[in-house]
């Protein structure tokens, strides 16, 4: 990171100086190349910091007073580094937005989905009973079938609800 720091009305000490490229450095992991520009001044009791950061075309600013330019220097790191966040974070949620999995269908008008397989779902399969699965039918109202291993054949069956709400139907392969 590229850091310029000025003093006005107050001179920059060494400690000063490597005060400032040390808490910078929580604000450099975030980025590959940054440059820093960092103005020091007093004005009668205040110690006024202000740290202007330019990456990756953002440009990020914060400026904040407190009688201890430590105190005010910290300040500025901890408003530069929720600024960054945000915008990371912000960024990241465009991205996900406009991810290939999230585009709408709807481009393709004039081509219309049929025959095609478009939802995979993947579940646990156990062996129980025809009676055992009706009742885990039960506890989920929104699905209309459930698929188990009947425990007396060995075999894969489905259990569904029938139209009239009231009832079940089980299919067993013949083989």
């Amino acid at each position: 990171m590229k850091i310029k720091i000025t003093g006005k009305e107050l001179k920059i000490t060494e400690a000063i100086n490597d005060y400032v490229e040390r808490k910078l450095d929580r604000i450099d992991k975030y980025f590959e190349e940054a440059e820093a520009d960092v103005t020091l001044r007093t004005e009668k009791n205040a110690q006024i910091a202000e740290i202007y950061v330019i990456a990756n075309g953002n440009k990020y600013r914060a400026v904040t007073e407190d009688k201890d330019m430590y105190a005010s220097i910290d300040k500025d790191i901890d408003i530069l580094e929720g600024q960054i966040r945000k915008a990371k974070t912000k960024k990241d949620k465009m991205m996900k937005e406009a991810s290939i999995k999230n585009m709408d269908l709807s481009n393709n008008k004039n081509e219309e989905m049929s025959n095609e397989i478009i939802k995979t779902a993947y579940y646990d399969i156990k062996p129980i009973t025809p009676e055992d699965a009706m009742l885990k039918l039960q506890e989920k109202p929104s699905h209309n079938f459930f698929t188990f291993i009947n425990v007396e054949t060995g075999k894969v069956n489905v259990i569904h609800k029938l139209k009239d709400g009231k009832n079940y139907g089980l299919i067993e392969p013949e083989a």
